[in-house]
Order: C-alpha cells, then structure tokens, then sequence
C-alpha cells in the first residue's frame, strides 16, 4: 500500500513526463511506467495528474502572475511541474490542507530540484493560497 506522499509523488512523475510527451494520454504514460516497473498506478495519483492536466492553462496563468521576476518558461520543468501539482491541490482538492500540499512541494523539490527551487516553491504556493483566501495553517 502506497503513502499519500508516494501517490503524489508518482502523479508528479506522471506530469513532468506528460511535459516531454504531451501529445501522449496519461493513461497511458501511466501504463508505461506501470509496465517498466516504475509505479504502480492508483487513483489519486491519476486523478491528480489528470486534473493538473486538465486545468494546465489556469494553473499556468495564476502561477505566472505569482512568479515575479520569472516567466514560467525559465523556471526548470521540475519546478513547473512540482508548482502545478500543488497549485492544483489548492485549487481543486478541498480535502487536502493547504499547508500539506505546500509542504509536500517543498519536499519534492528538495528531492528532485534544489533547496533553492524549495523556497521559490513555497513562496509562491504561499501566495497562491493568499490570493485564494484559503488557509495556509489548516
């Protein structure tokens, strides 16, 4: 049985895979990485990806409004993807505090990116969930 933390991670991998091949359905990137042995799939890394997917134009535009000083086209794909899948946690998932998806980021980019990337991270995920006037402490 998976962790939550290793669901995301896994719906993280499936976005910034999405990000090389996005002409490619996720399912079966999915089926891919199943099939080499990478994950396995479950639901709430799919509809987590799914949904960041979905919305990727309007995660995109109120990212880029937060991101001073950085169009989202310098950031790395791997901080992309990490600020895309917890905006999308904010924006989208109700029953995830803020304040787990926004430190769930940071680990990821301190795992895939640098503690440099962590803290833009957590800036601008602090912000975003600001803006949206949803608790950050919850």
């Amino acid at each position: 049985m998976l962790t939550r933390r290793e669901m995301r991670e896994q719906a993280f991998m499936l976005l910034f895979e999405k990000m090389f091949n996005w002409e490619s359905d996720l399912n079966e990137l999915a089926k891919f990485a199943t099939e080499c042995g990478l994950f396995e799939v479950n639901d709430f890394s799919m509809q987590l990806a799914a949904c960041a997917v979905d919305n990727i134009a309007i995660l995109d535009e109120r990212l880029s409004a937060l991101s001073h000083k950085w169009s989202l086209s310098r950031l790395s794909r791997v901080t992309l993807a990490i600020l895309r899948l917890a905006a999308t946690e904010i924006l989208y998932f109700d029953d995830i505090p803020v304040s787990v998806s926004i430190n769930e980021a940071v680990e990821l980019a301190k795992k895939y990116a640098s503690v440099e990337d962590a803290s833009f991270i957590n800036g601008v995920l602090g912000t975003l969930a600001r803006n949206e006037d949803v608790s950050v402490g919850e």
